[in-house]
């Protein structure tokens, strides 16, 4: 850290100075602000780095009642909803407050002072532990809160296999291996797979699983019938387009999840293909909105509520300075079989 002639060490201000902005603008830069120019963001970080600069960390909250910080940078969907409310309840039942927020710019959050500073707001908030849900690129804000010695955890993971990190999941790998059986067992052998991205520990890991009973069936996998994208709506419908138009389409479509297969249904209702008399489709997840597609759809229950809930729970314990048993707590799955899925087409 540098101090001047007097040891007095380097303070907002002075970086402020150094670059001619107002304390403002550096704060702004700090936590990742967007309305700022990029321009302006790399010429603060430049001389935060240059001279050294940390914010001032609390020792402990300085509010009385403890707090849990919930963080993402994915939009408002029925799987993070799920995730909210059973974090929200159990914070409720374990008397601490529920914050959410939204992380630093993700071109931002791995520079070590926007770490720092935003971890520092979070302890000056009264929080006693953070919950990322999916949040990508975490590893400087999972270094920032180790280093203030506060619990980070993520729901399920991305873009990081960061040592220190504690996860909580769902048996991701035998929900997509039970869907795949299901639809083995009527007779489906060209099964196609959209995934979320690759990145994605979730969604590497339900691939795995479909590739999995497919390879115990004895039937090969045909990397023509694999598909990567993001988990949404968009995502499954332009996919589905792929596939469905192939000379030799598949019989079957598994969807890493709910929001990609109701793209996967609306493409194949604008195709004039009919479900699951010519093509059969499965989710994951097991969202509401699953149970009033047309037609319902079957796919893969994983309990979003418990996983909310475990995370509050995990995060607690560990500021309570217990260790949790394991690195990873997984919840298990169950297949929800609705009316998306029938026996396959017999060949013509």
């Amino acid at each position: 850290m540098t101090t001047d002639a007097l040891g007095r060490r380097t303070t907002l201000e002075d970086v402020a100075k150094t670059v001619g902005v107002s304390k403002a603008t550096v704060s702004k830069a700090l936590n990742g602000r967007d309305d700022i120019s990029p321009e302006t963001r790399e010429r603060v970080l430049a001389a935060v780095a240059a001279l050294e600069y940390r914010p001032t960390t609390l020792t402990g909250p300085q509010n009385s009642r403890r707090a849990v910080a919930i963080v993402f940078d994915l939009p408002a969907s029925p799987y993070i909803l799920g995730l909210l409310q059973g974090a929200l309840a159990e914070a409720t039942d374990s008397h601490v407050d529920l914050l959410a927020r939204l992380a630093p710019e993700r071109t931002s959050r791995a520079h070590r002072a926007v770490a720092r500073e935003w971890i520092a707001d979070q302890r000056a908030a009264g929080v006693v532990g953070i919950i990322g849900l999916t949040l990508s690129g975490p590893n400087g804000l999972i270094d920032a809160a180790s280093d203030a010695n506060l619990p980070f955890i993520i729901v399920d993971p991305v873009d990081t296999r960061h040592r220190r990190m504690v996860s909580v999941g769902s048996s991701n790998w035998s929900g997509a291996r039970t869907a795949a059986e299901h639809l083995i067992a009527l007779h489906h052998t060209r099964i196609a797979w959209i995934g979320g991205p690759e990145a994605s520990d979730a969604a590497r890991d339900r691939r795995l699983g479909y590739q999995a009973a497919l390879d115990s069936a004895g039937l090969s996998v045909d990397p023509q019938l694999i598909r990567h994208g993001s988990f949404a709506v968009a995502t499954g419908a332009e996919l589905a387009h792929e596939l469905l138009t192939m000379d030799n389409p598949p019989t079957a479509i598994m969807a890493a999840d709910d929001e990609i297969a109701v793209g996967v249904l609306a493409t194949a209702h604008s195709l004039g293909i009919r479900v699951p008399e010519q093509l059969s489709v499965t989710g994951f997840d097991d969202t509401p909105q699953a149970a009033w597609t047309t037609p319902p759809l079957t796919t893969v229950y994983q309990h979003l509520e418990g996983m909310g809930a475990m995370a509050v729970q995990t995060v607690l314990m560990m500021a309570e300075g217990r260790s949790p048993t394991s690195s990873h707590v997984e919840l298990a799955t169950s297949l929800t079989v609705r009316a998306s899925t029938a026996a396959a087409p017999a060949a013509d």
